[in-house]
């Protein structure tokens, strides 16, 4: 099967489902999709792992799936119908999102808020905080949906990311919220795990939970 039929698989299961994951071992993902069988370890290494990144490479492209750490910290593709829950959720600033932040996750969170968005190899870490890894700080934002993150190539080649506020993300992709409330929103979000979970035999979990 192309790279093409595996998407439009891929596709069609978020639409269906509201959100997919990258890669889980229960639950249906994009990779147990294209390889035919759950994986339990990173897929990089896979005899199909170059499928697996053309397929994850357009599904960030389309321009009604949003790639946020979602479900158990993982990459998850989020459709379009799910966005005015994760934007509600995301910037309710709750305190499972800002009880336990560190000194540095702080300083990385309103460093962002100033800029609306900013790449990581534009922010002058070493001089802010010299002892906690920007990357790190980061990605911990991003699970707990503070901020929202996309990986780009820099013009040397170099990786690096881009990470935005939500409301700075709704404007840049042209996107108008509901007025949902960060309550329903997540009990949405639970209702539909919880029955991929129990289908699925999966342990999935929100990052609330």
């Amino acid at each position: 099967m192309h790279a093409k039929d595996h998407y439009e698989r891929a596709l069609s299961k978020i639409l269906n489902y509201g959100f997919m994951l990258e890669s889980d071992p229960k639950l249906p993902s994009v990779c147990s999709l294209i390889t035919g069988a759950p994986l339990h370890g990173s897929w990089w290494s896979h005899p199909l792992a170059q499928t697996i990144f053309q397929v994850n490479e357009k599904l960030e492209d389309h321009p009604d799936v949003l790639n946020t750490k979602l479900v158990s910290g993982k990459v998850t593709f989020v459709y379009r119908s799910l966005w005015s829950e994760i934007v509600a959720i995301g910037t309710s600033k709750e305190p499972w999102q800002m009880k336990g932040l560190s000194a540095s996750e702080k300083t990385l969170l309103k460093t962002v808020e100033k800029a609306g968005a900013i790449q990581t190899n534009k922010i002058d870490w070493p001089s802010l905080q010299s002892t906690a890894k920007l990357g790190d700080l980061a990605r911990d934002l991003e699970r707990k949906l503070l901020i929202h993150a996309e990986q780009i190539h820099t013009a040397s080649g170099a990786h690096a990311k881009i990470l935005e506020t939500w409301e700075h993300w709704c404007e840049r992709r042209g996107f108008v919220r509901s007025s949902i409330k960060p309550d329903e929103a997540k009990r949405n979000l639970e209702e539909r795990l919880r029955k991929l979970n129990e289908e699925f035999g999966g342990t999935a979990r929100l990052p609330w939970a």
